[in-house]
């Protein structure tokens, strides 16, 4: 948007921005996670700018960016295994029948008793 203006003072920067009613705040967030319908992306120690143009609202993120698959975590199958009192198979079958909620697949292998 700015390309010519690299070695401008960030003062006047912002300044001319805020004259074209350009507003950019920082946001002070631990992490950023976009899910998506496949997993998701995770940003932690993100930097986070809101910008707000003509009363339109964007984001600006940047930081490292790791990808999680969906799935089921082995420390969630071994904690329902022990509360359950199930075996790991048996637990792991539970977590995918309640699609990774761990207090249905809890309760689902307690009644099963």
């Amino acid at each position: 948007m700015f390309g010519g203006l690299g070695g401008m003072d960030p003062k006047k920067m912002q300044a001319m921005m805020s004259k074209m009613g350009i507003r950019q705040d920082e946001v002070e967030a631990t992490r950023v996670i976009i899910e998506k319908a496949d997993g998701k992306i995770v940003i932690d120690n993100p930097n986070v700018v809101k910008i707000t143009m003509q009363g339109q609202e964007s984001w600006q993120i940047t930081g490292e960016a790791r990808e999680e698959a969906p799935g089921i975590s082995e420390s969630d199958v071994a904690m329902v295994a022990e509360k359950s009192g199930k075996s790991k198979k048996e637990a792991l079958k539970a977590l995918e029948t309640a699609e990774g909620d761990i207090a249905a697949a809890i309760m689902e292998l307690s009644n099963d008793s």
